[in-house]
């Protein structure tokens, strides 16, 4: 079965989880187009960023993502959220949000993508 490439954002604060994320993405054949580990920085990337799919720390130094969450929700761009709380960490707005608990399995992250929708967008 062939995956579709996709353009992947990453929002993570841990450097190392960041930079091994993008490796990982990189060999199942995927495109990071930005790797984002502050809030304000994230938030201005997913409301004008060229992604199909993004992977989003929850916690952020202390700030919660789930005003990126509301950006790439209101574009139509699927992503799911990672984070060592599992879903226990969402709010109630996404609770039905994939979840991905930290530490996952790369297959996890592959089926993940593998089950997002492809949205086709003319721009931001």
């Amino acid at each position: 079965m062939t995956q579709q490439t996709r353009r992947i954002l990453i929002v993570e604060d841990e450097f190392i989880l960041a930079m091994l994320l993008e490796d990982l993405l990189s060999d199942m054949g995927h495109q990071v187009v930005a790797s984002i580990a502050s809030l304000d920085k994230a938030m201005e990337f997913a409301g004008r960023g060229d992604v199909d799919f993004a992977i989003l720390d929850i916690n952020l130094g202390g700030e919660k993502s789930f005003p990126v969450a509301a950006i790439l929700r209101r574009r139509g761009i699927p992503f799911v959220f990672a984070t060592g709380y599992g879903s226990a960490g969402l709010t109630t707005e996404y609770d039905n949000e994939f979840t991905l608990q930290k530490p996952y399995e790369p297959k996890q992250l592959r089926r993940a993508i593998s089950e997002a929708p492809v949205t086709l967008r003319d721009g931001p």
